[in-house]
This record gives structure tokens, C-alpha cells and sequence, in this order.
């Protein structure tokens, strides 16, 4: 009976937890980096003050957090829509789309855990999430570069370069405003994509082709 107690607490703690960094991202999608702070997010989560510093001794602690949480969903689901491809082009394809569709859903929170400036230890885990991206994406290349369907290339190059084109084409202070209309979103999204894939050596007819074929992940499946 005490284990089965215990194991309901460290649930019930993990929930709390979640609440709090749903409230911390969802202050973010509103306001950027400089509305996650502890009372607001408190209030948000229905909880006190004190019940997030426990969690979270600082704010730069729940940032920090939250940015790592943000980039295990993003990355995760990036995956998830590669495995589900039928080849290595098609996988690579997918992760793009992926999270330049979700990205664009939520462009606010999208910069505030990429790029939006900050102090220097959220900037680290920051980096991370970047890193991780760029990791998902020279995965895919390595895979159609193996397979023949990518031309021999450092791969080690190209996917920063990739990463920097989503970043900057979609969410960056420099990228185009986006209304909420599916269709521009979809058009944003395939364009991108399609110079994704041709930067990286597949011919027009089979990029324009791959981005056709590859569908925008569900409305509720964002950022």
C-alpha cells in the first residue's frame, strides 16, 4: 500500500509539474520570454507562488524548463513524421513541413524558445534545442545521401543552413507577416520546404513533387 501511495504522489508531482510548464508556455505564446514569471505563470496554473518556486527555484530554472520541454515535443514530433515516410526523401520532407507548420502556428513562442534574447543560461539550453534540430535534420540527409537520393555533401553544413532558413523565413523578426489563413499557412510552409530540398540537390520536379505528397500535421498538432 505505501508503494502504491508513493507512486501516486511522484504522479501527482509530475502533473503539477506539466500544469506549470503548459501556463509557462502558454505566457510565452502570448508575450514572449519577458511574460514567463513566477506569480503570473502561478496564476495561470491555478496554483501559488510558492508551489512554483518549489518546483522552480528561479525564473531562469522554469524558463530553462520549459525550453527543454518545448524542444523534446518539437523534436519528438519531427521524428515521428520522418519514421512515418516511405523513404529517406520523403522523411526528410516531413520533418520540414513538420516543424515549419507547427512553427508557424505558434510563431511567438516558436522565437521566445529559439532566439528571442535572454540571459545566458537559458541561452545555453537554447543552444541545445538548436543543436537538436540541426541533429534530426543531418540524420535525414546522411540517410538520402546513403541511399543516393541527395547528391554528395557535408551534411555538417547543409543542416545548420536548413535549420537557419526555417528559423529566419518563418518566425525570425525578418520573415514576412502571416495571417491565420490555412491557406497562406500551407503556401509558407511548401515554399520553405521546396527550398529546402532544393538547396540540398533534388531537382525541381521531384521537390515540387515531395512537398505535394507531404500533408501539414493537424491544426491541434502545433508548437
Amino acid at each position: 500500500m505505501a508503494y502504491r501511495r508513493t507512486e501516486n504522489v511522484v504522479r501527482r508531482l509530475a502533473a503539477r509539474e506539466e500544469t506549470i510548464l503548459d501556463a509557462a508556455m502558454a505566457a510565452a505564446a502570448e508575450g514572449g520570454m519577458g511574460a514567463v514569471q513566477i506569480a503570473p505563470v502561478a496564476q495561470r496554473a491555478g496554483i501559488a507562488a510558492g508551489t512554483v518556486y518549489r518546483y522552480f527555484p528561479a525564473k531562469t530554472d522554469l524558463v530553462a524548463e520549459m525550453v527543454a520541454a518545448v524542444s523534446a515535443r518539437e523534436t519528438a514530433a519531427m521524428r515521428a513524421a520522418a519514421q512515418a515516410a516511405p523513404g529517406p526523401l520523403s522523411a526528410l520532407a516531413a520533418a520540414v513541413v513538420t516543424f515549419a507548420a507547427r512553427a508557424l502556428r505558434n510563431r511567438r513562442l516558436a522565437w521566445a524558445v529559439i532566439a528571442e534574447p535572454v540571459d545566458a543560461q537559458v541561452d545555453a539550453v537554447r543552444l541545445d534545442y538548436r543543436k537538436s534540430l540541426i541533429a534530426e535534420i543531418e540524420a535525414l540527409i546522411n540517410a538520402a545521401i546513403a541511399g543516393g537520393h541527395l547528391p554528395e555533401q557535408d551534411s555538417s553544413l547543409a543542416a545548420p543552413a536548413i535549420v537557419g532558413a526555417l528559423l529566419e523565413g518563418l518566425i525570425g523578426p525578418l520573415a514576412p507577416e502571416m495571417s491565420e489563413d490555412p491557406a497562406q499557412e500551407r503556401q509558407a510552409v511548401q515554399g520553405i520546404t521546396l527550398l529546402a530540398l532544393r538547396a540540398l540537390g533534388v531537382v525541381d520536379a521531384r521537390a515540387r513533387g515531395l512537398v505535394m505528397q507531404t500533408e501539414l500535421p493537424p491544426e491541434d498538432d502545433a508548437a
